[in-house]
């Protein structure tokens, strides 16, 4: 069933010629920027863009070439193809962090990136994932719990910032007291700034805090082996199938990035529903709509709004577009989830639509390894927020919402809701199975809000 979206008014700017770059940056933009992609998608697949560090690169907007560029393998991931006009800009974390913390998978090419992704490929397999689907439930539930009775609330500071967290800790394996450890301040180390920069102190203790914590991490795994990731990850190392590099960089990316878009994810699906209440009122009734419900969600407003830098080894042909060696290369995966050319009837919201060969995990090599994991959550916690919070609503205009300025991604920094009342569990408190505790009967300390995401794709 579709659920289309009020007439807008129509954009002034539609008939006036892009700016060369195109500005990506601003409130406006980042509170919506589908008429901004609709107008370059019309006018052509590939733009230069400008970001707010200064940074600029080049943009794939449309579906058929972004797909084809996720495919492309003359286009590179390793920074060592950036030039020095990408270098000069680009937020890229200074030696010898760099080095010691970014060569994880994002930042690798075949064959090493065959060669890491191997290892974690298992542990976000759906087969082993089923088997944390009841501790996943748990957590989701023990958060609405903890709500007020009656709205208002915060879901971002009472569950969004908080659940990714809980359920990646129980799914690597990260110990409760390690967990309850970990300070997402050590999230900002991915908005490097520069020597002479006032906030340099206070930078390079939170990259020296989390090195020592990562340190932490693999110490206590050794000793402490177990069947989880972070253990499997170890023993790799151990084995000398990973470099010491790659270990730390691996954990980086996991506990820097691993939760911070699913948390962006159910702010902006929310959003959605709540703009769509007709929508909202039939998946509550209807839960088994849950799981073709989310991947339009995924598709009609994507926490992951562009990937990371690709780089050209030479001079090459980008769709017409001449892009020099070294340059950026980055793909909308938000403009390319809306084509027409590829979605019947894109900005309408169909929660039964197929197929829905959206983009929202990227696609290729570097299709998001956790995805089967990012579909759970998402299921269980929209679920369970529908279920338990009867009226759930927005208690602001969607136009006082408050939009990350991440230039990756896309999520709210804060979601005021209200709701009727706060339904009881709908049976009894299943006991922890033996020997594998949640993380809320351990006691884990919420996670405070990130700013991870705010940065400029790395």
């Amino acid at each position: 069933m579709s659920f289309p979206d009020p007439p807008t008014p129509a954009d002034d700017d539609s008939r006036e010629p892009l700016p060369d770059p195109v500005p990506l940056l601003g409130c406006p933009y980042k509170a919506d920027p589908y008429p901004l992609y609709t107008r370059m998608r019309e006018a052509g697949p590939v733009h230069r863009v400008l970001f707010p560090s200064g940074v600029r690169a080049w943009l794939v907007t449309g579906y058929e070439a972004a797909h084809s560029a996720l495919h492309d393998d003359r286009l590179g991931k390793n920074h060592a193809r950036g030039n020095d006009r990408w270098r000069a800009r680009a937020s890229i974390m200074p030696e010898p962090q760099h080095s010691q913390l970014q060569v994880h998978l994002l930042h690798q090419d075949p064959p090493e990136h065959t060669r890491m992704r191997r290892v974690v490929t298992d542990a976000f397999s759906p087969r082993r994932l089923a088997q944390f689907r009841p501790h996943i439930q748990e957590l989701a539930d023990a958060l609405v719990d903890r709500l007020p009775a009656t709205g208002p609330a915060d879901l971002v500071t009472g569950f969004a910032a908080h659940f990714p967290f809980q359920v990646l800790a129980e799914v690597i394996g990260l110990p409760a007291e390690l967990a309850a450890a970990f300070d997402r301040d050590w999230g900002k180390v991915v908005q490097p700034v520069g020597p002479a920069d006032p906030g340099r102190p206070l930078y390079e203790a939170r990259l020296h805090g989390l090195q020592r914590y990562i340190a932490e991490v693999v110490a206590h795994k050794r000793a402490h082996r177990e069947d989880d990731l972070l253990s499997r990850l170890v023993a790799a190392r151990d084995r000398q199938e990973l470099s010491q590099e790659e270990l730390d960089s691996m954990l980086f990316q996991l506990l820097v990035a691993g939760q911070e878009p699913v948390t962006n994810q159910i702010t902006t699906a929310l959003i959605s529903l709540f703009r769509h209440p007709d929508a909202l009122a039939r998946l509550r009734d209807d839960p088994a709509l849950l799981p073709r419900a989310v991947e339009e969600l995924l598709r009609y407003d994507s926490a992951f709004e562009l990937t990371t830098w690709r780089f050209f080894d030479q001079d090459s042909d980008l769709y017409g577009t001449e892009v020099p060696a070294g340059d950026s290369v980055i793909v909308s995966l938000c403009a390319a989830n809306r084509d027409p050319r590829r979605f019947p009837d894109p900005d309408t919201l169909d929660l039964e639509r197929t197929p829905n060969p959206h983009l929202a995990f990227g696609h290729g090599i570097h299709f998001c390894p956790g995805a089967a994991l990012a579909r759970t959550e998402l299921r269980i916690a929209l679920g369970t927020l529908l279920a338990r919070l009867p009226g759930l609503r927005l208690a602001v205009d969607d136009t006082e919402l408050d939009w990350t300025p991440a230039v990756l991604g896309r999520g709210t920094l804060r979601l005021p809701v209200t709701y009727d009342h706060r339904r009881d569990r709908p049976g009894p408190v299943p006991p922890a199975a033996s020997g594998h505790t949640s993380q809320t009967a351990r006691g884990l300390r919420p996670p405070r809000r990130s700013a991870s995401a705010h940065r400029d794709p790395d």
